[in-house]
């Protein structure tokens, strides 16, 4: 029962996850240019295991019921979307060169910026209070109580390994992005991806 319970979190968890999203491609880029990998993950990985945990213990049921809350993270959100996306795009015009450790064409971006945008992506996206605290929230909550700590170890492991893959994984691709071209590309796709989830968090909040 137990390790059934552990599954039906890590399941839930992970098929969420892993959708492309804005979170997922800062952490990739982070990757790529193997910059502060260490603490995003951790910053990301931790955020989702509390998530879960407030979502579990009824913070589902407080979002849903307040819908001042979801429209202030929805412009929130839209706008800084909206603005990484921009600058995502201006950046694809001037390409840089992977270098191990440093910003691709520029001086590494210091660790409290770099940790405030993985933040930011995290907590001004409305899908992760609706998908995260609500929806595995909800289906965590309807375990029996003493069952529910293993649900939440098991959304917890299950964002835990994603983020770690993703970041740690990306240096594999390390070579790829030593060519300014590989760089350009990437921007102008995660500046469309921001543009597009931009107008489709605003949408979804109006």
């Amino acid at each position: 029962m137990l390790h059934s319970t552990f599954l039906t979190g890590f399941a839930l968890s992970g098929a969420l996850i892993v959708a492309i999203g804005a979170q997922n491609a800062f952490v990739l880029r982070q990757g790529l240019k193997r910059q502060h990998v260490g603490p995003v993950v951790a910053l990301c990985a931790a955020s989702d295991a509390l998530l879960i945990t407030l979502g579990v213990a009824g913070l589902g049921a407080l979002v849903q019921q307040s819908p001042l809350l979801l429209r202030t993270i929805t412009w929130l959100g839209t706008a800084f979307l909206l603005a990484y996306g921009l600058r995502s795009l201006w950046a694809a015009v001037r390409p840089g060169i992977l270098q191990a450790g440093d910003e691709a064409g520029g001086l590494p971006t210091p660790l409290l910026a770099v940790l405030l945008q993985a933040a930011a992506f995290t907590y001004l996206n409305p899908h992760v209070y609706l998908d995260t605290v609500l929806l595995v929230g909800s289906v965590g909550a309807q375990q029996a109580a003493d069952l529910r700590p293993w649900f939440v170890l098991g959304g917890a492991a299950a964002s835990a390994l994603w983020f770690v893959g993703l970041g740690y994984g990306a240096r594999w691709l390390a070579p790829l992005f030593a060519k300014p071209v590989a760089w350009r590309v990437l921007d102008v796709l995660i500046g469309l991806t921001m543009l597009v989830l931009a107008a489709m968090v605003w949408r979804a909040g109006g």
